[in-house]
């Protein structure tokens, strides 16, 4: 009985080793596959993002490409290796159909962010390098990709918004145009010359190298408010002087004031105390 047994054993590991030997050689064979695969899809993204480069795309549109690209070059590999294993193209598609309604109702946002990706890519609202602000965050447009389109802030944070967001909100693309209209307000006393602070609006407005000269501009009384008359300068800048301008003009306004003796009010109030004779 003991000799029947050492020879069942002896059979049971003449007939598996010869397959736990094949399984590990597809495994390692997989292994490597992944490895040259993995290197070729980086070759072929780096060719398709040249090439997509020299079309002239915008950087928008090509890493939004490029990102879809590389997820599909993943899968197909991921699908062959799994197909070594004996994974057929059926139990392929059986998965993803039976499998399909479960993620898209897991991943509600990720697909209304994927869509908004395809809208941002169709329609351009906005390219890299454009200053924007949408849902009380702003800065300039850093990439976009997939799923998310990040910014980069004035004080280098970065900010990573979905593209839902982006797609079903109030965008406002602040450097569409290559020049933006400037608008400063200012007040001075009803004392004052109306016709003096009218003056000297027009001569910053002449003197400051970075105004489009060419354009039509405007000085005008905006208000006549509790406290003073409202003045009011517009005129057309380019889309990257606008800040540095407007914090120019406002320097500059309450320093020709002063040398003017005009006089930029603030609220006040006069209290008059009436005395009761005593009876």
């Amino acid at each position: 009985m003991l000799e029947n047994w050492y020879f069942s054993i002896q059979n049971y590991i003449g007939e598996s080793v010869p397959l736990v030997v094949a399984f590990l050689l597809k495994v390692i064979l997989c292994i490597i596959v992944y490895l040259v695969g993995r290197k070729v899809i980086i070759w072929l993204m780096r060719v398709f993002r040249q090439m997509l480069e020299r079309s002239k795309m915008q950087e928008g549109a090509v890493t939004f490409s490029c990102s879809i690209v590389k997820i599909l070059l993943y899968c197909l590999l991921v699908l062959w290796i799994g197909m070594q294993f004996g994974v057929t193209e059926t139990s392929v598609a059986a998965v993803v159909a039976s499998g399909g309604v479960a993620l898209g109702l897991a991943f509600q946002g990720g697909l209304s962010n994927l869509a908004g990706g395809f809208i941002l890519l169709v329609f351009q609202p906005f390219h890299v390098g454009d200053y924007i602000i949408t849902q009380g965050m702003e800065g300039t447009v850093q990439k976009i990709e997939i799923m998310y389109t990040t910014l980069l802030t004035t004080d280098t944070r970065r900010v990573i918004v979905p593209n839902g967001t982006l797609a079903d909100n109030v965008m406002v693309n602040v450097t569409a145009a290559d020049r933006r209209k400037l608008e400063v307000k200012v007040s001075i006393s009803y004392e004052d010359d109306l016709q003096a602070a009218k003056t000297v609006l027009e001569r910053l407005i002449q003197e400051n190298a970075d105004v489009l000269h060419e354009e039509e501009h405007l000085v005008f009384v905006s208000e006549l408010g509790d406290n003073g008359i409202v003045l009011g300068l517009r005129c057309w800048v380019p889309t990257d002087k606008y800040y540095p301008v407007l914090w120019q003009m406002n320097e500059q306004i309450k320093m020709k004031f002063d040398q003017a003796g005009l006089h930029i009010p603030y609220p006040q109030m006069d209290v008059h105390l009436s005395e009761k004779k005593r009876s």
